[in-house]
């Protein structure tokens, strides 16, 4: 088996270029184009682009579409949290870590693509196609995730967890540029916008896969495969009752994941409801700012890192955040306060991202089997995101608005900066 070479410049490079791959997803799929598409199919307008009825039906049961449409994101992430700790496990014992970040990817490009045939008529099917494009994302993304502290070198973690975001935001807005240019200037249907993210993300991801080696471990593997990714689940659990900081950590960014997730997941279907006078057009160029922002942003929180320390840097972060949900509950009913506000979004976004996993790489003790340790750091986001997406639809669906749903992302990003503060400071995470 081929044998990581912690350091290499190669080997890195090719690990970052997965996030110039699969960011396509997120920006175009869960961020500008779909939700956009999906809120037109689903709703009814009169001729004056006034939406009459928001209403869809699933099993029988009525909701409103935003609501479902938060609802199935967060059953994928429950799916997620479920199966990511066992195949972790297995991973590890079995020394195939990259054929399951493999199989996810796999699952998730091609459920975006077979988005092309999202209809209201067959809106099960259509459901079902977001539910596994989500599950196939966030499922290579444990994998991907535990290979950072086996091919970099504690010191390095912050740039080079900043630099797959940088390539990630960078190169995902080249493929929703593209896209734009086709749908405006040559007419081409959105939906086959879904297919050019499958072929994006399939593509480049073989970058990735052409050199990273299966994984560290080939241990044997007697009996049943599954007890024993169980077992290590077990392992894992006892060691972190042992780790006060990262215990800590982990709840803070179990919290504040709450918020940054489902801001992110649910910004572009807000402002088509909550701000009036925005262009398709305008919104998505928007979202481009917030792309080019977050490259910025990555890297000023990275150096910021360095001056202050980690946990100082994502208190300042989240400070920020708490900001931008108090001015957008109040403030944001236009255009341009949305432009405003989508820029401070975009600065952060990048900075926390970056900057939790590199948090939680330098947290880690010197072990081998990081894939079981980064499932729980999975799974902590994953059942956060969960319970901020359900929150959010609920508040909705109780309230009939999307704008009353920011307090509970407020409610997130202070609690979640509260535990940051108990986090017990050391040397290598000040």
């Amino acid at each position: 088996m081929a044998q990581l070479q912690k350091g290499d410049k190669k080997l890195i490079n090719a690990w970052t270029f997965y996030d110039w791959a699969n960011s396509s997803y997120p920006l175009v799929i869960t961020t500008a184009i779909f939700p956009i598409f999906y809120e037109a199919v689903t709703s009814v307008k009169n001729e004056a682009g006034q939406i009459i009825s928001d209403k869809v039906t699933l099993f029988g049961c009525e909701f409103i579409n935003t609501e479902l449409y938060s609802y199935v994101v967060a059953l994928s992430f429950v799916i997620v949290s479920l199966i990511s700790p066992v195949l972790s496990g297995i991973a590890d014992y079995s020394g195939n870590k990259k054929r399951f970040m493999q199989f996810f990817c796999f699952l998730g490009s091609f459920s975006c693509a077979s988005l092309f045939f999202f209809s209201k008529e067959h809106l099960g099917f259509g459901m079902l196609s977001i539910l596994l494009a989500s599950v196939g994302f966030w499922g290579s993304l444990v994998f991907y995730n535990a290979y950072l502290p086996e091919i970099a070198f504690p010191q390095d973690h912050d740039k080079i967890s900043a630099k797959g975001f940088g390539m990630g935001y960078f190169g995902s807005a080249i493929l929703l540029i593209l896209n734009l240019v086709a749908i405006k200037a040559m007419g081409m249907p959105a939906k086959y916008s879904f297919i050019s993210v499958a072929v994006w993300w399939i593509g480049f991801a073989q970058i990735t896969f052409a050199r990273l080696p299966n994984g560290t471990r080939s241990l044997a593997t007697e009996g049943n495969i599954v007890l024993k990714g169980f077992r290590e689940l077990a392992k894992v659990w006892d060691e972190l009752k042992m780790y006060k900081q990262l215990k800590r950590y982990l709840i803070a960014f179990f919290i504040y994941s709450m918020g940054v997730q489902t801001v992110m997941l649910m910004a572009v279907l807000f402002a088509k409801k909550e701000i009036a006078g925005l262009e398709d057009g305008n919104l998505i160029i928007s979202v481009l700012l917030i792309q080019f922002v977050g490259i910025l942003g990555a890297f000023l929180f990275s150096r910021l890192s360095n001056k202050i320390g980690n946990i100082k840097a994502l208190g300042v972060s989240l400070f920020i955040w708490i900001a931008i949900c108090i001015c957008t509950y109040q403030f944001v009913y236009t255009p341009n306060a949305f432009y405003v506000i989508a820029c401070s979004v975009g600065l952060v976004m990048g900075g926390i991202q970056a900057l939790s996993r590199s948090t939680y790489s330098k947290l880690l003790p010197i072990r081998e089997d990081n894939a079981s340790f980064f499932s729980f750091y999975d799974v902590c986001e994953k059942v956060g995101i969960v319970i901020g997406m359900l929150s959010f639809g609920a508040i909705e669906g109780v309230t009939g608005g999307m704008r009353n749903s920011i307090l509970a992302l407020i409610t997130f990003f202070i609690v979640g900066f509260l535990v940051l503060l108990t986090i017990p400071k050391t040397d290598n995470v000040r």
